[in-house]
């Protein structure tokens, strides 16, 4: 493999970190996770403890005051690599995706009032956009909060939520007028406030350790005090984060291919048939060999487009291209590994058919494939 040069000797310490981080707490509890359909709520003061959760958040508040994605980006590979990490997808989800919502469109108060909570991994945190019948469309958004007073009335719904079991405040999208793109707002809405329940922790062709949630608003109460930036703005604070959450899910789906594909190679230097190894039928190599050579031109792909994140030069069209390829090449090759393994790629007890079944949502949550081409067709001028 081309020796990388994105990371320096303390981004490679932090990789040790956190693959120590996930032998000790991750491999013992990964079969439960998964039976259950979450993992512990303690798992995440487990990880702000160590440093792995919360180490972009200002110190002031009790975070790392780290500002380099380049950490994100390690701690995606790892859990994305290792075959007994997908529980800790919540704890990535919150550092890469939620956390920019609470640190750029919080004042004062709402960070003295959230942030260290969130540090210390007591605070869970989740982002709801998607509703029901709404879901690349976010300006079609309809769950609505009217203003009376010093207090919001919210009531609708959101579906396939990351966190939904555990969190304790959800950043929430929200119609606060009937503007398509300047009427929507975030709200963070909190655990315990009446009206707020959550439904089903739906049951998922994968990422089965991972909780997923509807969340139901009925006439529930939010202080005014809870909105992240101006009212009608949310939907710029929205577009404003997806990109970085697209270049996490483009990090993490070629480090999975990896992940695959190491123990693909494994797999097929020792099982034997015909009386000799099945890496050594010309077949195997050169199926092996393709994917090797399209995992390498992946890797240097999307460790540029992290440099360029780094320096504040990524585009949304950047983005939306990595995530779209990065993702439709992750099935392919997971698909293509399991056809090596034969009939025991088929059997959950092999890695690589729960490798199979995580990889497919890829290609749909954080914007589907069709929805990032589009995106990279407009940015043609098209």
């Amino acid at each position: 493999m081309t020796t990388r040069t994105l990371y320096d000797a303390d981004h490679e310490a932090f990789r040790e970190t956190v693959a120590a981080f996930v032998e000790k707490h991750a491999r013992p509890n990964a079969d439960r996770w998964e039976a259950e359909g979450k993992v512990d709520r303690d798992l995440f003061t487990a990880a702000a403890a160590d440093g792995i959760l919360g180490f972009s958040l200002p110190e002031e508040y009790g975070g790392g005051g780290v500002d380099d994605f380049r950490f994100n980006a390690i701690m995606g590979e790892e859990l994305a690599r290792n075959p007994v990490s997908s529980g800790m997808g919540g704890v990535a989800l919150q550092n890469d995706i939620v956390f920019p919502y609470f640190t750029d469109l919080t004042n004062d108060e709402q960070k003295q009032r959230w942030l260290p909570g969130i540090a210390r991994g007591e605070l869970i945190t989740a982002i709801a956009m998607t509703e029901p019948g709404t879901g690349s469309d976010l300006a079609g958004i309809r769950t609505r909060a009217v203003r009376e007073g010093d207090e919001y009335v919210v009531n609708g719904a959101k579906t396939f939520i990351s966190n939904g079991q555990n969190a304790d405040l959800v950043a929430t999208a929200v119609r606060t007028s009937d503007d398509r793109h300047r009427g929507l707002s975030l709200l963070v809405i909190e655990d315990g406030m009446p009206g707020f329940t959550r439904g089903r922790n739906l049951d998922k062709i994968g990422l089965h350790a991972q909780d997923t949630s509807e969340l139901v608003f009925t006439d529930v109460r939010v202080p005014a005090a809870n909105l992240l930036g101006a009212e009608g703005e949310g939907f710029l604070g929205l577009m404003r984060n997806l990109p970085q959450e697209r270049i996490s899910i483009a990090v993490a789906s070629v480090a999975a291919a990896e992940g695959a594909f190491e123990r693909t190679l494994a797999y097929c230097k020792d099982r034997s048939a015909f009386g000799q190894p099945i890496g050594s039928f010309q077949n195997t190599r050169f199926v092996l060999a393709e994917i090797a050579t399209e995992l390498q031109v992946s890797r240097a792909y999307v460790d540029d487009l992290v440099r360029r994140h780094v320096a504040g030069e990524l585009t949304p069209e950047d983005a939306a291209a990595a995530k779209w390829w990065c993702t439709e090449q992750h099935v392919r090759i997971v698909n293509r590994c399991l056809q090596l393994h034969g009939g025991y790629g088929y059997m959950r007890e092999y890695r690589i058919a729960r490798d199979y079944e995580d990889a497919r949502i890829t290609t749909i949550y954080g914007g589907t494939t069709e929805i990032m081409k589009e995106i990279v067709g407009r940015g043609l001028g098209l």
